[in-house]
């Protein structure tokens, strides 16, 4: 068998030129997929706790809390001097119920002549049994010596021969807005409870009528928030009329406002009317979403929430500790800032020394220099979620710890996000609100209960009270 031609030096070098450019080719493919194998590894690895999902897109595969919270020291359960909730005795019992022993438990004698010579008092909490109180107002019909027939006044509420009072209609407020109740089942508690025949369409009524009688705390609370010197500021999606709109809150340890909109943006701060009235010497706390600062928004200051960036600088220390070290860096550095804002705060005093703010500054600008370090820019326009992470890290310092230069201002934006869990647990157990006004109307009510269990209302007499025309109204700040 005879060999073929061999080749000539120069088909072997194009031959070397065209395999080099393959395997330039191949490798930047691989290079490429080993990118996205990596950050579709990553994205799998989100969660609530390193990212910014909420809770309930964790479904079945929700890890283990994660507290930010450091060792405090303390033993579990109650501490020394805290109050208790124990079950105590009264002096002056509803109901007293004597009991006398029958015969001596030596003698066998019989002891109804005995005198007593002590008592062992041992009380039972309970409910009384529950059954409507019926009160009926005969209206009096007089006749004048002019010939002239009046008929007494009906009292302020009392409109048709038979009707439910007003702690019905409060307890159907309570169970459908604060406990979340779908009606129909309200229906069915409402006829177990207390014996009420409540239809579906009295008890859906008594939301919008409550509402109806909250028009002066709506503006007051608004008043009330705008006024304050710490407000918290936060948004989420609603199924609202088959359509996704938008809730968003503005609140306070005491306050607590609604607004429901078709926009997220500038277009539906602005229609709250909170964000936009502040001024200065008063501070916005929120995540770092753009619309919230925007120029027009510059007289007050800025806090964002930094739980935010915990969750996703962990989030990028798991997906590669050795790569991304400087996120555990920054991390820690947040978490040590807090703890020492606590320990100077339980000390009594309103600031940080100086040097050791300086301290922490100092430190926090080094590692994101270290950041940058290690994630140079990618090739093309975009800077990717690293390195958007970073810039707003840098360019939002003094915005990021606001909490350390005033102590007023929270570390987080827990505050907000507490107040919306309740308006994002109302869809999973009763669906979307079927109109707009449906919508204004639970969160008119859910603000009033909100605002009233923080002052320590109670909330069934703070409802009672805006179904009768009379709501509870919280103080403006001074």
């Amino acid at each position: 068998m005879t060999a073929g031609p061999r080749a000539s030096y120069d088909e072997l070098a194009v031959l070397v030129q065209a395999q080099q450019r393959l395997i330039a080719a191949q490798a930047a493919q691989i290079e490429g997929l080993q990118a996205q194998v990596a950050e579709l590894r990553r994205r799998l690895g989100l969660n609530s706790t390193n990212s910014s999902k909420p809770p309930s897109s964790d479904g079945l595969a929700k890890p283990p809390p994660r507290s930010l919270r450091r060792a405090s020291g303390r033993r579990p359960g109650k501490q020394p001097g805290a109050p208790g909730t124990a079950l105590s005795q009264v002096d002056d019992p509803d109901e007293v119920v004597e009991h006398r022993p029958v015969r001596c438990v030596g003698c066998r004698a019989d002891l109804a002549d005995a005198p007593v010579v002590g008592v062992v008092r041992r009380q039972v909490f309970d409910l009384p049994p529950v059954r409507m109180a019926v009160t009926e107002h005969q209206l009096a019909v007089c006749r004048c010596a002019c010939a002239r027939v009046t008929t007494a006044a009906a009292p302020a509420g009392v409109n048709a021969p038979a009707q439910y009072g007003p702690q019905v209609a409060a307890l159907a407020a309570y169970l459908v807005v604060a406990q979340h109740v779908p009606v129909k089942r309200a229906v069915q508690i409402l006829a177990d409870l207390c014996g009420a025949g409540v239809s579906v369409g009295w008890v859906a009524d008594q939301i919008p009528r409550a509402a109806r009688g909250l028009t002066g705390f709506a503006q007051r609370v608004g008043q009330a928030v705008a006024a304050a010197p710490v407000v918290h500021f936060d948004e989420t999606g609603a199924r609202v009329a088959g359509r996704n709109r938008w809730v968003h809150v503005a609140c306070t340890p005491l306050l607590t406002a609604y607004h429901v909109d078709d926009k997220r943006g500038g277009q539906a701060i602005d229609a709250m009317g909170v964000l936009p009235a502040l001024r200065a010497g008063q501070t916005a706390v929120h995540d770092g979403w753009m619309p919230y600062l925007k120029d027009c928004y510059t007289d007050m200051a800025h806090a964002l929430c930094n739980a935010h960036h915990l969750r996703e600088l962990y989030g990028w220390a798991e997906h590669d500790p050795d790569r991304h070290g400087w996120a555990q860096a920054l991390a820690g550095l947040l978490g040590e800032g807090k703890a020492l804002v606590e320990a100077a705060a339980a000390a009594g005093h309103d600031r940080l020394d100086q040097q050791v703010l300086a301290d922490l500054l100092a430190r926090w600008a080094h590692g994101i220099d270290v950041a940058y370090a290690a994630n140079p820019p990618p090739a093309g326009k975009g800077r990717g979620k690293i390195l958007s992470l970073v810039d707003r890290l840098r360019g939002f310092t003094t915005e990021i710890w606001r909490f350390a230069h005033d102590f007023a201002v929270p570390f987080d934006n827990n505050q907000a996000e507490r107040d919306l869990r309740m308006v994002k647990l109302q869809p999973k157990i009763s669906g979307g609100w079927r109109t707009i006004d449906g919508a204004r109307h639970w969160l008119r009510l859910r603000s009033y209960i909100s605002t009233a269990a923080k002052h320590g209302i109670h909330t069934l007499t703070a409802l009672r009270d805006a179904v009768t025309g009379n709501p509870w109204l919280p103080p403006l700040p001074t």
